[in-house]
């Protein structure tokens, strides 16, 4: 098992560039670790993630009004998450504290999600005059969720729980703060038993269908859609 901490520092749990590179470096370098069979993220910090750096975006389109810079970022987002849904190894969540935007977009594109009873999340992005383009986001919570409610979450802003994350699917299971590394245990110790091979191809099945579902996906627009939204 490899376990990855967000926020090595342990202050405010941001998703800048920085932050990004290094897990986009890791999940490239990971094949090459194939005994690896499981990747926990989780926060040092107070908060699993509070999403992405608004400060980066709004630097980025000051040095280079066209919103070139600013997708190259944003283009981050789409291939960590890409590179954590085609993972060999099984992807795991360890979450508390807050999950908002950005972050509750990483964690979605984990295979297994745990949260400490007291964390809360939310999808501000309206709020904050952004469409809910990053990483190829709305497409996989749809998927995973539904898009009744989703939609609800999306269009209100409203923050929820994790007893309400998880009715949604957002979430396998539930524990105490101190139960976290005991609920992710319970996963690795047998997932470290299965056939490498056995658990890439399982993987790689559940994209598939996944991505089935996602026909229409236009996360690859993502980029795009919120650099044009930021530089108005």
């Amino acid at each position: 098992m490899l376990r990855v901490d967000l926020n090595p520092g342990g202050g405010e749990s941001i998703l800048g560039v920085a932050a990004l590179d290094r897990l986009v470096t890791l999940f490239d370098t990971l094949h090459e670790r194939p005994a690896v069979r499981a990747v926990v993220l989780s926060s040092s910090g107070d908060d699993f993630s509070l999403g992405g750096d608004r400060r980066e975006y709004q630097d980025a389109l000051d040095t280079d009004p066209t919103g070139t810079s600013l997708r190259r970022i944003l283009d981050r987002g789409h291939r960590l998450c890409q590179a954590l849904e085609n993972s060999h190894a099984v992807t795991i969540a360890r979450l508390h504290g807050r999950v908002v935007g950005q972050g509750l977009a990483l964690a979605s594109f984990c295979d297994l999600r745990v949260a400490a009873d007291t964390t809360r999340f939310r999808l501000p992005e309206l709020g904050l005059g952004m469409p809910p383009a990053w990483g190829g986001v709305l497409g996989r919570l749809i998927s995973e969720a539904g898009a009744a409610r989703i939609r609800e979450l999306m269009l209100t802003s409203e923050a929820f729980d994790a007893g309400t994350a998880r009715e949604l699917g957002l979430l396998h299971k539930v524990a105490p703060y101190d139960g976290l590394d005991a609920a992710v245990a319970a996963w690795t110790r047998p997932i470290s038993r299965r056939s490498a091979e056995a658990l890439t191809l399982t993987k790689r099945m559940f994209a598939g269908y996944a991505r089935a579902d996602r026909t229409a996906d236009i996360g690859l627009l993502d980029a795009h859609l919120m650099a044009a939204q930021l530089r108005q």
